[in-house]
């Protein structure tokens, strides 16, 4: 069983043939799939599962906090399930591609005082830009 559908089940979410379909087309490594594409993954699984069922789906891990809502640009939102293991993003500036990253440090502590203008910091968003190997050629 994958991380999430272990998680979901964990908290005692009603896991149905869709939920289970959407959750497993999520799973994995480096996902971060928009709601277009989990759908078209999701109906190789289950032909009869809508587009509003997979959105709802998605909402709903959304707002348990199993699932993140990634939005590195001005294209779709991307969907993550690495909810639980804090990470930034490496994002391709050409194909759009996108890894998880783990920098080492703290990058809360990373911003001084003088710039904090007095606001009490909880959460950091930093996003890594670049080509990937494909886009830069190599």
């Amino acid at each position: 069983m994958s991380d999430l559908l272990e998680r979901l089940r964990g908290r005692g979410w009603r896991m149905t043939a869709q939920r289970r379909v959407v959750a497993e087309v999520l799973d994995g490594e480096h996902v971060h799939l928009t709601a277009d594409e989990v759908h078209s993954r999701a109906v190789e699984r289950l032909p009869e599962i809508s587009r509003a069922t997979v959105y709802n789906t998605l909402g709903e891990m959304v707002s348990l906090g199993e699932v993140l809502e990634v939005a590195t640009d001005r294209r779709a939102k991307r969907y993550d399930p690495n909810a639980h293991r804090p990470h930034q993003h490496l994002v391709c500036g050409q194909c759009g591609a996108i890894r998880d990253v783990h920098p080492s440090g703290n990058p809360l502590a990373n911003l001084p005082d003088s710039e904090r203008f007095g606001f009490t910091i909880s959460d950091v968003e930093v996003t890594y830009r670049g080509l990937c190997p494909s886009c830069a050629g190599a």
